[in-house]
């Protein structure tokens, strides 16, 4: 990875409160300075953005990294026959190897594409951490815990998640801290889930869970319990402003103002809800209600790609059709998702170019046909831009991809890695 200290970038088209044309100084980690007559005599790199954007690293609040090895299994399926019948049992041959390689190309896809950071829950994550720490990304991870009201798997799932925060918290100079991740109310115990909000709690740590995303769920729990998902984990005290709520499609009027009265964040993933026909997350309601929305993608079979530019689109358009209002959440909102409501959620100094922020920083080519003109340059990142205009992304103020050149990854190794890896799942 780079030594560079201090970055200078200029000339640059700055996404800011306002748009502004100027430059930016970087020093160590975090941003310096901003303004229209920065030196670049006494800078370690200088960075020419002409015909650029600059603006925040995008925050994917949820994921699966390491299910790039499943990329395409299961397609056209609902939910429950995609895990029961496809993930699940392919899931049951994971191990180290294949979760670390499935992490890094993940990694790979994601610098590309212009994620910064990711708040992901899934297993073997010391591989992913390993994987981030090599990558130079910024990550919230979580071992996602599943008991099925067994009390011996239980034990083992909270000590696996114990050991995985005493060894990873605050790693990696910072850019890696842990989550307590029950998977979800319909897999996991209440006692399980009493004990995740206890140990996040002891700990200082963000609690990371699936929650409504389906309407069998609900119908399901409320038989079950006699209450909606939201007012259940409510009533065993498990909602606060901690709390990084998955998908929240099936929500009722009264849950919202629960979510908003307790600060819960909301995880938006609209391609994965659409493609499993989970159905269309409230998230006008959610907005008008000042809970705090943020975009995730998912994991890679149900999206499938790992996307960030492609989540704001979709996000925007989806509300608009479901309302049937094209105002309803404009262009700034939906980048408001993507990056400062991600940073509120996953409790990190990001997902602003201002002075003080950490350096999670992209830069995008603007010099192509589908940006130009380049009349709006905010609402052109959310309804114009691709991934692959992505031309450089700084994170914790080190160069991670350089003129769509990663610098921390071998890309085709990758590529070849979870090739051979992805062969012991079929």
């Amino acid at each position: 990875m780079s030594e560079t200290t201090s970055i200078l970038i200029e000339n640059a088209t700055i996404i800011s409160d306002d748009i502004q044309k100027g430059s930016l100084l970087i020093v160590d980690n975090k941003i310096e300075e901003i303004g229209n007559n920065l030196s670049g005599s006494d800078a370690d790199k200088v960075i020419d953005a002409t015909d650029k954007i600059v603006m925040p690293g995008l925050i994917n609040t949820h994921s699966h990294v390491a299910m790039t090895l499943l990329r395409s299994v299961g397609d056209d399926e609902d939910l429950q026959a995609w895990l029961n019948d496809f993930i699940w049992p392919r899931e049951a041959k994971l191990n180290d190897e294949l979760v670390y390689v499935g992490s890094k190309l993940a990694m790979a896809e994601m610098i590309k594409t212009g994620t910064t950071m990711f708040n992901d829950m899934y297993f073997y994550m010391d591989q992913t951490a390993k994987a981030v720490d090599e990558s130079g990304m910024r990550a919230l991870l979580g071992y996602g815990m599943i008991d099925l009201s067994d009390e011996d798997k239980r034990k083992s799932e909270l000590n696996i998640t114990k050991k995985f925060i005493k060894d990873h918290h605050n790693a990696a100079n910072g850019r890696i801290n842990v989550a307590v991740a029950p998977h979800a109310p319909y897999t996991c115990s209440e006692e399980l889930l009493v004990e995740s909000k206890k140990i996040a709690d002891n700990n200082n740590l963000k609690l990371h869970i699936h929650v409504s995303e389906t309407k069998s769920e609900v119908d399901d729990l409320k038989k079950e319990k006699g209450m909606t998902p939201f007012e259940y984990l409510d009533n065993i005290g498990l909602l606060s402003s901690d709390t990084i709520a998955a998908h929240g499609v099936w929500t009722t009027d009264s849950e919202i103002k629960l979510l908003s009265d307790r600060g819960v964040s909301i995880s938006h993933n609209p391609s994965s809800n659409m493609k499993l026909a989970s159905g269309i997350a409230p998230v006008s309601k959610y907005i008008d209600n000042d809970v705090n929305v943020s975009i995730g993608t998912d994991g890679v079979s149900s999206n499938n790609n790992l996307d960030m530019f492609s989540e704001m689109k979709t996000t925007a358009l989806l509300q608009k059709v479901d309302t049937l209002n094209p105002k309803t959440v404009p262009a700034k909102d939906a980048y408001m998702m993507a990056t400062v409501n991600g940073a509120k959620a996953l409790g990190v100094n990001s997902g602003e170019i201002k002075v003080g922020k950490l350096a999670d920083i992209i830069l995008v080519d603007t010099r192509v046909p589908h940006l130009t003109p380049l009349r709006d340059p905010l609402s052109s990142v959310v309804y114009s831009a691709l991934g692959s205009d992505v031309d450089t992304v700084i994170c914790d103020g080190q160069i991670l991809m350089e003129n769509k050149e990663l610098t921390t990854i071998n890309e085709q190794e990758a590529i070849d890695d979870c090739i051979e890896a992805s062969k012991e799942l079929d």
